[in-house]
């Protein structure tokens, strides 16, 4: 069989449709309310990210916790287009919990959105390995930093992956009407 792209997507198309994951904090106090309104999409963007400094600032936090918020504030760095600024956050995640899936899964993301594909690669490739909690955005990106590496016929396979783990997702329906599966003959 051979696996045929049907339509060229442009890279920013896919790109805009790249996932994310926030990390939950367990307890109260800025740590809690940062993921809160990073999980809630909460508009104001600099008042989020200060309590999630305030909290890695002044809070004392297990070290799960403090990875989480580092990951949580990285998300919403990533979403005002500050990406150097959010992979510092998911480096500072993964050096304090080396197994935190959702660290891999944005660093992978922000690379996407850096259009730096081959880099986005191998940390969506240890999220998968870790089994992150939203195992489908980590295929779902890996399919975009492949298909823009030139591996179609691995693209197809991480979007049919990020489709069988969350059956009716859209975004993984609407990438997978662009392929064309043909003999090969």
């Amino acid at each position: 069989m051979r696996l045929k792209l049907m339509i060229a997507a442009a890279a920013t198309a896919l790109i805009a449709e790249t996932a994310s994951a926030q990390v939950f904090v367990i307890g109260q106090g800025l740590g809690g309310e940062c993921y809160q309104k990073t999980k809630s999409g909460f508009s104001n963007f600099r008042a989020t990210e200060e309590i999630c400094t305030r909290a890695l600032r002044e809070q004392a936090m297990t070290r799960k916790n403090r990875a989480a918020t580092y990951v949580n504030r990285g998300v919403l760095r990533m979403r005002e287009g500050k990406y150097d600024k959010a992979l510092a956050d998911y480096s500072e995640a993964t050096e304090l919990m080396p197994e935190l899936g959702a660290a891999y899964l944005n660093e992978g993301a922000a690379h996407i959105y850096l259009k730096d594909f081959d880099a986005a690669i191998a940390p969506l490739d240890r999220a998968i390995q870790l089994e992150s909690a939203d195992l489908f955005a980590a295929h779902y990106n890996r399919a975009i930093a492949r298909e823009n590496t030139g591996d179609v016929a691995g693209a197809y396979d991480d979007f049919q992956k990020s489709l069988e783990l969350k059956p009716g997702w859209e975004l993984a329906e609407r990438q997978l009407t662009r392929f064309s599966v043909e003999s090969a003959g």
